[in-house]
């Protein structure tokens, strides 16, 4: 299906916006542009251009259309961002499989997306793997992840012909063995933990021993568990898989990575006379999520991956192995924008607390890893100067803050729009029903139209699923 008869929803058809021939839908995305050259939208999605007022279009439609039409909060997604990302991460490795990572955000909309652009996809439930195979995605392009994955996970990956289950634990071995049809062989990989510490955050480094994810190669664990998977007639071994963590925006601990795992590819071969055929290394590709923040050059990782693998590879007397990367915030992070009202503006001794109509239920983010963002009055054009404030959430917990200390104009007040860039991971996807406010939409912008996608959860819906007295 082209991208161009996506399917609309019923509640909100595509229209065009009045200012599509203010903002050019030809603007040349984030990802191809040097962020200098963007100024104060050198994190946004690369077709958001200003607008008279102070407005902001992305995808050639005003937010300020967009909260009125659609209300708020609201996420703003650029379908032509997440396109362009997924066609960059193609060209930066070429030869090798590139699989979104679905955790950071999923919708049927999505899905199309990544399918059309040739991307394969990483889920880590049957919910995420129901969605996108019965919204057609093929499954044999799908690898399936988990920690601690239920006998509902396996059951349904077996069922509907998953391409990869990634092991995480020895006592998922024997059970997933058990669970595969006789007669057949499902395809799997060993997750190892490299002893590598790397990530923004100590709750996102996964690749070190000290946390649940993967099996030890420092200890053993990950040998003994590819022992037991090469015992298991009904399993076929077909590489290795990291993940190191997120928000890395250096290429060194990836190339530390291919070294270890090509280390433990070597005994493999010397053990057990196996050469095995894949290497996936995860993902964790670090963003900016305001202006001169470090970025991942997905480019320049790609080349030096490469050139490692081969590298190690011919040291070590092995096949080059195909190699994969799951990047998942890279791709749809910079796409979205968060819409909000501003409630309540109330200072307090040295501070100025702004209080929108989301917070920690949409975006938890903050609350979980003191992650800052650079959000921005729009649609209303201050001449007063710009005052640090605290952006904060509407709900009931003092760490419902959404960005501290950032610059707003000194008379922000009740009914003005603010919008947060780089909110298209890991918000709505991590999105709770705390107060019983109601997960916000997700519309999608390209080419001067909008459609929603994702509608907003009504009270309705909230209280459907309550059935006992």
């Amino acid at each position: 299906m082209s991208h161009s008869t996506l399917p609309r929803t019923a509640q909100e058809p595509a229209v065009p916006s009045p200012a599509a021939a203010v903002a050019p839908a030809t603007a040349v995305p984030a990802a191809s542009r040097p962020a200098a050259d963007r100024g104060p939208l050198a994190i946004w999605p690369g077709s958001a251009a200003p607008l008279c007022d102070d407005d902001v279009a992305v995808g050639g439609v005003p937010l300020t259309e967009l909260a009125d039409r659609f209300g708020t909060p609201a996420y703003v997604l650029d379908e032509d961002e997440v396109r362009h990302r997924c066609r960059a991460y193609l060209r930066d490795f070429p030869d090798a499989d590139v699989y979104y990572a679905a955790k950071a955000f999923l919708c049927r909309a999505l899905v199309h997306w990544v399918q059309e652009e040739g991307l394969g996809l990483d889920v880590c439930s049957a919910g995420e793997l129901e969605l996108a195979v019965t919204t057609g995605f093929p499954p044999e392009r799908i690898v399936l992840h988990g920690n601690a994955k239920s006998p509902a996970d396996l059951q349904t990956a077996l069922r509907l012909g998953v391409g990869r289950i990634v092991i995480d634990s020895t006592s998922e071995i024997a059970r997933l063995a058990a669970a595969v049809p006789a007669g057949t062989r499902q395809k799997v990989l060993v997750r190892v933990v490299p002893g590598i510490a790397a990530g923004g955050h100590a709750k996102i480094r996964t690749g070190t021993d000290d946390q649940k994810f993967g099996l030890s190669i420092a200890d053993g664990s990950a040998q003994h568990a590819i022992t037991r998977v090469l015992a298991q007639p009904r399993l076929q071994l077909v590489g290795l898989h990291c993940h190191l963590g997120s928000q890395i925006t250096t290429a060194k601990p990836y190339l530390s990575a291919v070294r270890r795992l090509v280390g433990l590819l070597a005994r493999v071969r010397e053990q057990h006379g196996v050469a095995l055929p894949e290497l996936d290394l995860g993902g964790g590709h670090g963003i900016a999520y305001r202006p001169g923040e470090p970025v991942l050059d997905s480019a320049a990782l790609g080349a030096k991956v490469r050139a490692e693998l081969a590298s190690s590879c011919a040291a070590a007397g092995l096949p080059v192995p195909r190699l994969a990367v799951e990047p998942g915030r890279a791709i749809v992070g910079p796409a979205g924008v968060v819409l909000y009202r501003v409630l309540s503006v109330k200072r307090t001794g040295a501070h100025t607390f702004v209080a929108v109509d989301g917070g920690m239920s949409d975006n938890p983010r903050p609350a979980l890893y003191g992650v800052r963002y650079a959000p921005r009055l729009v649609g209303r054009n201050s001449l007063t100067a710009p005052e640090p404030v605290t952006v904060v959430g509407r709900h009931c917990e003092a760490g419902d803050v959404l960005a501290t200390d950032v610059q707003l104009p000194g008379d922000v007040r009740p009914g003005d729009l603010l919008a947060v860039p780089v909110a298209g991971a890991y918000h709505l996807s991590m999105a709770s029903g705390y107060n019983l406010v109601g997960r916000p939409p997700v519309i999608a912008v390209t080419d001067g139209h909008a459609r929603l996608l994702v509608r907003r959860e009504s009270l309705a819906d909230i209280q459907g699923r309550d059935v006992g007295l």
